[in-house]
């Protein structure tokens, strides 16, 4: 797993990954069985894909899906950026190597031609 590092988010941020977070659907479901080893690892595995996640609690105990949130912040080092009803949405930034592979290397294009600059070629 990765460090267990805090991420404190000032509001404007949170505001920002909350309405990043609106369109996405949940990625990962904790079930009845609770917050397992795999889970963890699951949770782990798609923060480091994404970056920004939402996880549905089944249950029907507030207090057990704030714990949940809780271990699962303190043990991924992710942060909590929203609990509404049985949905979590955590955030915690991506490895560097993870972005560098993202991102492509384009090479530009050439400017377009008008017609006028077309049509004196001939």
């Amino acid at each position: 797993m990765t460090d267990t590092t805090t991420i404190n988010l000032t509001p404007a941020e949170k505001k920002a990954l909350k309405a990043q977070a609106h369109a996405l659907n949940p990625v990962v479901l904790i079930g009845d069985k609770g917050l397992t080893e795999q889970v963890i690892k699951e949770v782990d595995h798609s923060l480091n894909a994404h970056g920004l996640i939402k996880v549905r609690v089944t249950g029907d105990e507030r207090e057990a899906r704030i714990e949940c949130a809780q271990i699962l912040c303190d043990t991924l080092g992710a942060a909590l950026v929203q609990h509404i009803g049985k949905l979590l949405v955590l955030y915690r930034p991506q490895p560097a190597e993870i972005l560098a592979k993202k991102a492509p290397k384009r090479k530009p294009k050439p400017p377009r031609q008008t017609k006028r600059q077309f049509a004196s070629k001939d």
